[in-house]
């Protein structure tokens, strides 16, 4: 508001004084008309309608101050980093690679592989039965599973699907005689699967516009509830 008097310089009553970031908020809080101070619209006053969650953006060399006491605040830095994407990336590629090469040897021989029979024999040695559909649902899942953790691609279930494997091999390998059970390799597969299960696949990777991407501990526990669902069927029903 400016009020002006005959003879005498103009006069105003804003606040002039320069606003910190994050600092004075009363710009533009009483912008929304004359209805903001009547009955139902006062609450126009303090419109929360658009703020958000989301950090705000502090530019280099400016300092947070709070917007009641003007002293200088904590910022809250995200903890993810390069380094975080780069670390999953390569433990998509080394994991997920392998059981791509694992469901090929199994499926297809190659790779040295000796093909759905060989597993087949391997299966029914560890007490399953209905061998040769039980080896296709394996080589597949390793297959599959691996290329989707390998390309960052619906992650979750390609996570899960390896941990469905990895659960039945760890039961039925497992020794209590030797170190870690005999199934030292076998744990590390599944501690990287599960890690990627929880912490998604990182920025390299099609998921990147997916919600299991931006929520990914929520569809971590989701999958990995399907994963020791199909792992104690096939163990109930197939051995």
């Amino acid at each position: 508001m400016r009020v002006e008097w005959p003879n005498l310089p103009s006069v105003s009553t804003e606040d002039d004084r320069p606003r910190h970031a994050s600092g004075y908020s009363d710009s533009g809080a009483f912008a929304a008309g004359p209805e903001s101070y009547s009955g139902a619209g006062t609450s126009n006053l303090f419109d929360e309608g658009g703020y958000s969650t989301q950090s705000t953006t502090i530019l280099p060399g400016s300092t947070p101050y709070d917007a009641i006491t003007d002293e200088p605040v904590a910022v809250s830095r995200p903890f993810w980093h390069g380094g975080a994407d780069l670390g999953l990336l390569v433990l998509r590629l080394v994991a997920g690679g392998l059981f791509i090469a694992h469901g090929l040897q199994h499926l297809f021989g190659w790779f040295q592989g000796k093909g759905l029979s060989a597993l087949a024999d391997q299966l029914a040695g560890f007490g399953y039965h209905d061998t040769t559909a039980l080896a296709w649902v394996t080589g597949i899942s390793e297959l599959v599973g691996g290329t989707f953790v390998a390309l960052g691609l619906f992650t979750p279930a390609g996570a899960a699907a390896m941990l469905g494997v990895l659960v039945n091999v760890i039961v039925v390998k497992f020794s209590g005689k030797n170190f870690a059970g005999d199934v030292e390799l076998e744990l590390l597969y599944a501690a990287a699967a599960f890690a990627v299960l929880f912490a998604g696949p990182g920025r390299v990777a099609l998921d990147r516009p997916t919600p299991w991407y931006r929520h990914a501990p929520a569809y971590g526990i989701a999958f990995l509830l399907i994963a020791a669902a199909a792992s104690v069927t096939v163990l109930l029903v197939f051995r």
